[in-house]
């Protein structure tokens, strides 16, 4: 049955300065309340050019819930439910298909599962904030999510214009404004639409996704959960900067990009790149791929850094990314590829994915590895980013990226440390000082700056060290490239050949079966075992233990490394929505400049056929060759 109430309107004033253009005040007409937890409905139509502010003066609802509290001017009822399967969180959330989280209190569950599973203080009456990539089901799942967390006693929501935040800016926010912590509303790379891919993942005070203690009890809770709280207020317009007030409860609507650019001009010199990226014999290209970063692609890139507007691809988010597939990888940013690629292609491209954290970094006609990357970051730091003036504190890479960052932090004598995949292993690490610049293969980089990968991040972090190169180079003076950076670095560290090869959505019994059959296999393997040409050194289901708190975290790939130092890992991935993604890992080292410049594919062959013999795939997946091969 529909809810009647009586509503107050109040102007307040607000700062010009928290408004994009002109807001309007508006007064409530009318909303109803569904008890499925669908959403609120209302209308509303503008009385006049202001910030609003709507509060709730009474209510009295007559629906199949049960009112169990009143709390900060709010009723709050009870809506029964019982336990879904499946909703335990991978590497980076919970993620499944839309149409599995758009059943009914499938995504209410476990926002349910997380308010129960976090101790009172981590939230109640405290400041949460909310963004997501702006996805297909975003904007439903955002209302759904304001209104339990109100249920639960939150005081305050701070959520990005239109529900847009990436997931760098989440933490950032976070951790500017002091919050209790943040939804992020993401399937990070995956596709988006009716028929895709929708996540849900939640960071703690310090801007880092929360920890494997918190995620188990959540999934312990998803187990037994009952009821759900949830708040009587209407949808909250997340299109209008300003604050929407119910009791106690409030909720403010911010610019996406403004407290995470002030962070970006505080980490780096933006005049030394503008110096560069205004250049005339500068061209550059950065593909947002129709994901959130088109949000701060054009504030951060045209209007600070003076670069063409055309020099931004893609640059309007849309629901489903423009029917691609949001992974900044050879593969799926092909586009982009095939323009560095092209006659006379620009000086430097770059591409984010769908929530903002990965990115991809080109030269004209050359591609940098991920591993690479985050470590010529690292050696060129010092000089060429402010942030890192006095020296990184130490350096980490999750265990399948290539050694090369290895290399970095014995010749500048830093600590060094390998994780298992995850950002979230990176956090205590910076939470203790131990750690400045760290990277995954998978196209993640990032610094103690926040606690999430930053793709922009990376990006500005190769245009500064590009812009230090050429700062002395006048005008018709060929400019050092992406390649001569990259060569150089070979030149001084050694190069490892390294690659990866995806098999995506394969069916998860024969792919554990795989695992499995590797796990038995490295029992029985031992030190000078003869693979070919390769000698075992050791072989061992990676295990890790934090440094900082203790934990422990076990089976996270299976590895054979041999006496010269190659690797070959295999790895079932955590964040696909479907089935089980098998990837392979294939490291070799190359001291020998002469031989830096052959195709990674070709140095890697040998390993790479050992790779697939020794593990079987294709008797246990079926699959004759990898979806994507990086």
């Amino acid at each position: 049955m529909a809810m009647e109430s009586a509503f107050t309107l109040t102007r307040i004033t607000t700062p010009s300065s928290l408004f994009c253009g002109s807001s309007s005040h508006y007064h409530l007409r009318s909303f109803s309340f569904s008890p499925k937890l669908s959403s609120f409905n209302y209308s509303l139509r503008t009385i006049s050019s202001a910030p609003f502010v709507v509060t709730a003066s009474s209510s009295s609802p007559s629906s199949p819930s049960t009112t169990v509290a009143e709390s900060q001017g709010l009723k709050i009822n009870s809506v029964p439910t019982k336990p879904i399967e499946g909703q335990k969180t991978g590497t980076s959330g919970l993620r499944k298909k839309v149409k599995v989280f758009m059943q009914e209190n499938y995504l209410a569950n476990w926002i349910q599962a997380l308010f129960n599973s976090l101790p009172l203080e981590d939230y109640k009456n405290g400041l949460l904030v909310l963004g997501g990539d702006g996805r297909y089901f975003n904007r439903e799942a955002a209302q759904i999510i304001i209104k339990i967390a109100a249920g639960n006693g939150v005081g305050k929501i701070l959520v990005g214009k239109d529900g847009i935040l990436s997931t760098p800016a989440v933490s950032a926010v976070i951790r500017k404004r002091e919050a209790n912590g943040g939804f992020i509303m993401s399937a990070s790379h995956n596709p988006g639409g009716p028929e895709y891919d929708w996540g849900i993942k939640f960071n703690y005070s310090s801007g880092q996704p929360a920890p494997e203690s918190i995620t188990d009890k959540i999934y312990g809770n998803t187990l037994s959960i009952s009821e759900i709280k949830i708040a009587d207020i209407p949808d909250v317009d997340l299109s209008q900067l300003g604050v929407t007030k119910y009791g106690g409860f409030s909720v403010e609507v911010v610019d996406p990009v403004s407290d995470y650019l002030e962070l970006m001009e505080n980490v780096f010199d933006f005049s030394l790149i503008r110096g560069l990226v205004s250049r005339p014999d500068f061209r550059f290209v950065f593909d947002a791929m129709h994901a959130v970063t088109g949000a701060y692609a054009k504030p951060i890139f045209v209007d600070k850094l003076g670069a063409n507007l055309e020099s931004i691809a893609n640059g309007v988010p849309l629901e489903d990314f423009g029917h691609g597939h949001p992974d900044p990888n050879l593969t799926y940013a092909e586009d982009l590829v095939n323009i560095l690629y092209g006659e006379n292609g620009p000086d430097f491209g770059a591409a984010s994915d769908g929530d903002g954290d990965r990115n991809m970094i080109l030269g004209r006609s050359f591609f940098v590895t991920p591993s690479d990357s985050v470590a010529i970051i690292a050696a060129n730091a010092q000089d060429a980013i402010p942030y890192f003036q006095s020296g990184p504190k130490g350096l980490a890479r999750s265990m399948p990226t290539s050694g090369s960052l290895d290399r970095v932090a014995q010749k500048l004598n830093l600590p060094f440390f390998e994780v298992p995949t995850g950002w979230k292993f990176f956090g205590n690490l910076m939470d203790a000082g131990k750690l400045s610049i760290c990277g995954e293969e998978s196209f993640g980089t990032g610094s103690d700056h926040i606690r999430e990968k930053d793709g922009i991040w990376a990006v500005l972090a190769w245009l500064s060290i590009l812009a230090y190169r050429n700062k002395d180079k006048k005008s018709g003076e060929k400019l050092v490239s992406v390649a001569d950076v990259v060569k150089e670095h070979w030149a001084t560290y050694g190069r490892n050949f390294f690659s990866r090869y995806d098999y995506e959505e394969c069916e998860s019994e024969g792919a554990n079966n795989m695992i499995q059959y590797l796990r038995d296999l490295i029992s029985k393997s031992k030190a000078g075992d003869k693979h070919g040409s390769y000698i075992l050194d050791f072989a061992d289901d990676f295990a890790y233990t934090d440094p900082v708190d203790g934990s422990v975290a076990s089976k996270q790939g299976v590895r054979f490394v041999f006496s010269d130092g190659s690797r070959i890992i295999f790895r079932l991935s955590g964040t696909g929505s479907a089935g089980a993604t098998v990837r392979i890992y294939i490291e070799q080292f190359e001291p020998n400049v002469s031989k830096h410049d052959m195709d990674a594919q070709i140095a890697l062959k040998p390993l790479i056929d050992l790779a697939l013999s020794v593990s079987k795939l294709k008797d246990f997946t079926g699959r004759e060759k990898p979806t994507v091969i990086t």
